[in-house]
């Protein structure tokens, strides 16, 4: 089969990585890609990801079997509607459906519609009246911007002045365009977050291994929220018990009322969830694979990702096995000096091969090529992976790798895994 990745940051990196796996991979394409993902896939820098006629062109002319589109743009934007009317195969939501990310207002109006567990919420579109919600309510408690905001546009506010500067940030600074022309207040939820991705066929759903995020940019999650700094997986804070839970909770009841509101959603749907005290509630829902989540969920599949994501694409989920090691991954990002706020780009990077020779995965999240050599060129540069048999071995093994890679005002949390490692003690 020809595959065509749409994307060109680190979840997409490892999401080729998997699929070159495949015995069904006859050829792997990437629109753009990046420096890493040359190395397996045909990279077409010159199309955007976003430019749905362009895509649907190449798709054609290139007999692409299959399109697996991993950023969120670009399903919010209907690119698997336009491949589908095409008589392309796509792997991800329909327009529709992808508005559980799109929309975080459309989302918490499904979790209340149909009873899924999730802290409490109003909507604002008017900046005052949000300030006046929040001066009544007073904090901890968190702001949303509504719409797409790669990620960035949560505040967990802890003081009242935390909040009413979000409010002003997001509603009046215009901080993420459009997508802070609304924005969702909700109650603060205190517990522990897990990521539990799923793939589904819009009808069966299965989990994938709980992992856990690091949002926070430095040690001992402290600092500006980003992207994410790094993750691990399998999370210990969601043991399989729990997993079963969720999925009966949480991730079935969700595909259902996606099916019953005319949004048959097909894919993988993420739950950013919180282990409180009266079990797990969703913090977020995304309508794509999770990043640095993909990291280290990927290398734990020992099943066919190109099988898997056909059967989702198929409906026929329910007839495939999906196998996963029993051991743990662990990803650790290498940002440029700045992130998440103003960073240089051109740094050369070295070290990358001796990465790979301590037995790392190395995905590219922002590189470029520049006269022969590899130099950053985004925020989150890396993203250095370690698959071992239990949590704290990988976390060894990560940072060596880590510590052989070298660029100019490289940094990374030295932390990842914190709080498996302590329920390790």
């Amino acid at each position: 089969m020809k595959i065509l990745v749409i994307g060109s940051g680190g979840r997409e990196h490892a999401l080729a990585w998997k699929l070159k796996d495949s015995p069904q991979t006859e050829k792997l394409y990437a629109i753009p890609g990046n420096p890493g993902m040359a190395a397996i896939a045909e990279c077409v820098p010159h199309i955007v990801p976003t430019d749905n006629e362009a895509v649907v062109a190449f798709a054609r002319e290139n007999g692409i079997d299959l399109v697996v589109v991993g950023p969120e743009a670009p399903l919010a934007g209907g690119l698997v509607d336009a491949l589908a009317a095409a008589g392309i195969k796509a792997f991800g939501p329909a327009k529709l459906a992808a508005e559980i990310e799109g929309s975080k207002a459309f989302s918490k109006d499904l979790m209340k519609k149909y009873g899924i567990p999730t802290a409490k919420y109003e909507v604002f579109s008017d900046a005052a009246a949000a300030r006046a919600y929040v001066k009544a309510g007073g904090a901890p408690i968190v702001i949303k911007a509504d719409g797409l905001a790669a990620g960035k546009g949560v505040v967990v506010a802890m003081t009242e002045e935390e909040a009413l500067a979000a409010i002003d940030e997001i509603m009046e600074d215009k901080a993420f365009g459009k997508a802070g022309s609304r924005v969702v207040i909700e109650e603060f939820m205190a517990g522990e977050e897990v990521s539990i991705l799923a793939f589904t066929d819009g009808r069966t759903i299965r989990a994938m291994v709980p992992s856990q995020d690091h949002k926070r940019a430095y040690d001992g999650d402290k600092g500006p929220n980003t992207g994410g700094m790094g993750a691990y997986a399998p999370a210990p804070v969601a043991p399989p018990a729990l997993v079963e839970e969720v999925t009966r909770t949480i991730l079935e009841p969700t595909i259902r009322a996606m099916e019953k509101e005319g949004r048959l959603y097909k894919g993988c749907l993420y739950a950013g969830l919180m282990v409180t005290e009266e079990g797990a509630k969703v913090v977020e829902f995304n309508c794509r694979f999770g990043d640095p989540e993909t990291e280290v969920v990927l290398p734990l599949l020992k099943g066919d990702l190109v099988e898997i994501m056909l059967a989702c694409v198929d409906g026929n989920l329910a007839d495939v096995e999906i196998p996963w090691s029993t051991g743990a991954a662990v990803t650790v990002v290498l940002a440029a000096g700045g992130y998440p706020k103003t960073y240089e780009k051109g740094a050369e990077i070295t070290g990358l091969a001796d990465a790979e020779a301590e037995g790392c995965l190395v995905f590219h999240a922002g590189t470029a090529e520049r006269d022969g050599k590899i130099v950053t060129a985004g925020g989150r540069v890396l993203n250095v992976v370690a698959e071992a048999a239990d949590i704290k071995a990988a976390v060894e093994k990560a940072y060596r790798g880590v510590d052989r890679v070298h660029f100019k005002d490289a940094f990374c949390r030295r932390d990842i895994a914190h709080s498996a490692l302590e329920r390790m003690k």
